[in-house]
């Protein structure tokens, strides 16, 4: 019998191969980044073959004093991931030879990488998207009998495995290149900044600039997630890493479990759109439409000052109505004092932004942002970060990239069917008919569609499918691509907050210890003010920083006050308690100041001064507190 001892010896190494395979990955992308790109194909495969190693690697390491079996299924995964890849890599010269026309090689080793993608997304991201995936291919062979605009001839096992393996239209497409490229260096960034330090500077920097005032944790919430959505583009990260400190605070100064778990989750999800460092998605929307990441960034930057803006109203109305206060100043750090000690660690981000801006590329910024993360921290004896720091940081980011490049590698066999079944089109077809050509009702559709989507789904893959099936309606419609493909990633990353499956708001739910359902639908309805803000970008487009500057500066201030006027009606307190009435009239305000345009502007501001009015001079504004049920 084998010494039960030599087991042990076994699972020490497994775990220190995924520990190097994990580094060599990032290695590999950051050599690849800053020195020698392959060719597209190869990069992908390299990308994904690293991926699914670490995944199934890690299903050995979870079942080995559990289950021998699975311990060996998993080896055998590992295995048949590196022999794919080695095969792809193979054959990677001769692709347009081989999509039509797939060898039985590559029918069989094209087969076993469509199995392996949807099992290792399944282990990331759930079962959503791989049903999901599995539906469209089941699609492809019932399409002939599917009635009207659903219909298509149909094709073969062959031209399915030769679109999903042997071009850059399946699972080797845009989405899984973005993946390889430019999203895990910037993930590798992240990883860098947090483990410099930086991520616990932002905390404490909000902390004392918030601490202090009505509600003062909870705005610590949305000023620290703000600051961190620049180092890290996910809703579930950014509530994880900045709940643990912001939410017991909250609960102390007087927030219910529930309600401190969801202004946290609604605070982080905005991570996804606060530039530079936004959500994977971000980069597969600006390779999509064919733009640059730093227009992306900069188109972002006005739709993230409202999201902000609409969730701290919430917040501080939250805190009116209830009557908390803010935190004693001698319980805070001081901001001189922290700017004075740490201070460097936020300049990498300068230097990133700095360098997208003028024109270099996101994976070149990514690599020298890098480099200036770890040259800054040994400003400071304290803040130095050593080999291991270096090590662990290559070994989180790595790891952190595996949810994004599955993800991206399965949405993949989405895009792959959409495009060679042509369903994008007719599907643009029937949002069409069913709204009649109306704009709003179109948006709505779509907005629905991407909650839903999204509610299984990590953010990048709901954008990719949505992108593929519910984009070229829009812009059928008129609408420009950048604004209706905005519109989709914006209702993509809100899907994070809505239930029934609102990941950020079941992870802040788990930190509080309250009742994950509670916390979702409260998360939803602080973040309802958010919910009006893509209407306003696709109608009035200078939200988005397309246009001329006066006409900019005009919607960028009626949105805010269309914001407010909403989060006022929502929380049913204006400058003093709200009642019935006042509220439909707030709500009203918001509805008008939708379309930027100056008649409708002036009757919503003219109905706003109507409700202060009627608050200030007609009767006493209710200041005390003011219990309200959720």
């Amino acid at each position: 019998m084998t010494d039960p001892k030599a087991y042990g010896k076994i699972w020490r190494v497994s775990g220190l191969t995924l520990t190097t395979i994990a580094i060599a990955m990032a290695l590999f992308h950051i050599y690849t980044a800053g020195f020698e790109t392959l060719f597209a194909y190869q990069q992908r495969v390299i990308h994904l073959m690293f991926t699914m190693v670490l995944t199934f690697l890690a299903g050995v390491q979870a079942y080995r004093e559990k289950n021998r079996g699975l311990v060996a299924l998993n080896a055998i995964l590992v295995l048949a991931s590196i022999a794919v890849s080695v095969y792809a890599l193979g054959i990677s010269n001769s692709l347009w030879m081989r999509s039509t026309d797939p060898s039985v090689a590559d029918m069989v080793f094209g087969i076993v990488l469509i199995v392996l993608v949807l099992e290792a997304t399944r282990r990331h991201a759930g079962l959503a998207l791989p049903i999901i995936s599995c539906v469209f291919l089941l699609y492809v062979f019932v399409g002939p009998y599917m009635p009207g605009i659903l219909a298509h001839r149909g094709y073969s096992l062959e031209r399915i495995v030769g679109q999903m393996f042997l071009t850059m239209e399946g699972i080797y497409g845009t989405a899984l290149g973005v993946s390889a490229t430019y999203v895990i260096m910037f993930v590798l960034f992240g990883a860098f900044l947090e483990q410099s330090g930086a991520g616990g500077f932002f905390i404490k920097l909000a902390f004392s600039l918030t601490g202090g005032m009505r509600g003062g944790p909870a705005k610590t919430a949305v000023v620290a997630s703000a600051l961190m959505g620049t180092i890290s583009g996910s809703a579930v990260a950014n509530t994880a890493g900045t709940g643990v400190l912001t939410i017991p605070l909250m609960k102390k100064s007087g927030y219910r479990p529930h309600v401190a778990g969801a202004i946290e989750a609604v605070a982080s999800t905005g991570g996804q759109i606060m530039p530079p460092v936004m959500g994977a998605a971000a980069f597969v929307l600006a390779e999509f439409i064919g733009i640059t990441y730093a227009n992306v960034m900069l188109a972002a930057v006005i739709p993230a000052v409202l999201y902000f803006v609409s969730i701290f109203l919430m917040v501080d109305l939250e805190a009116a109505k209830e009557g908390l206060k803010g935190l004693p100043k001698e319980e805070l750090p001081k901001a001189s004092e922290l700017i004075k000690s740490q201070c460097h660690l936020g300049l990498p981000v300068v230097v990133l932004v700095a360098m997208l801006i003028v024109g270099m590329t996101p994976l070149k910024a990514g690599f020298y942002g890098i480099i200036a993360i770890v040259v800054v921290s040994w400003f400071k004896k304290d803040t130095r970060m050593g080999l291991t720091d270096i090590l662990a940081a290559l070994e989180s980011g790595a790891k952190q990239s595996l949810i994004v490049a599955t993800a991206c590698a399965a949405a993949g066999i989405v895009v792959g069917i959409v495009s060679l079944t042509g369903i994008g089109f007719r599907f643009s077809g029937l949002v069409s008919t069913l709204s009649g050509g109306n704009i709003l009702l179109a948006l709505f559709l779509t907005m629905i569609a991407s909650l839903i989507l999204g509610m299984g789904l990590p953010t990048t893959a709901a954008y990719i499918v949505l992108a593929a099936l519910g984009a070229p309606a829009l812009i059928k419609l008129g609408i420009i691509p950048l604004t209706a493909h905005f519109f989709i990633f914006y209702f993509s990353c809100l899907s994070c907050i809505t239930p029934p499956v609102a990941l950020a708001a079941y992870t802040g739910a788990g930190i509080a210890g309250a009742p994950a359902f509670k916390t979702g639908w409260t998360a939803m309805r602080l973040g309802l003010a958010a919910f009006i803000v893509p209407y306003m970008f696709v109608f009035g487009p200078a939200l988005l920083m397309i246009g001329q500057l006066g006409q900019i500066v005009q919607a960028t201030f009626t949105a805010l006050v269309g914001v407010f006027a909403l989060a006022s009606g929502v929380q049913g307190w204006f400058f003093g308690q709200a009642n019935p009435v006042q509220r439909i009239m707030l709500i009203i305000v918001a509805l008008t100041l939708i379309h930027s345009g100056l008649e409708t502007d002036i009757i919503g501001l003219v109905i706003l001064l109507f409700v202060f009015a009627w608050q200030r001079f007609l009767r006493k504004p209710v200041t005390e507190k003011v219990q309200v049920k959720d």
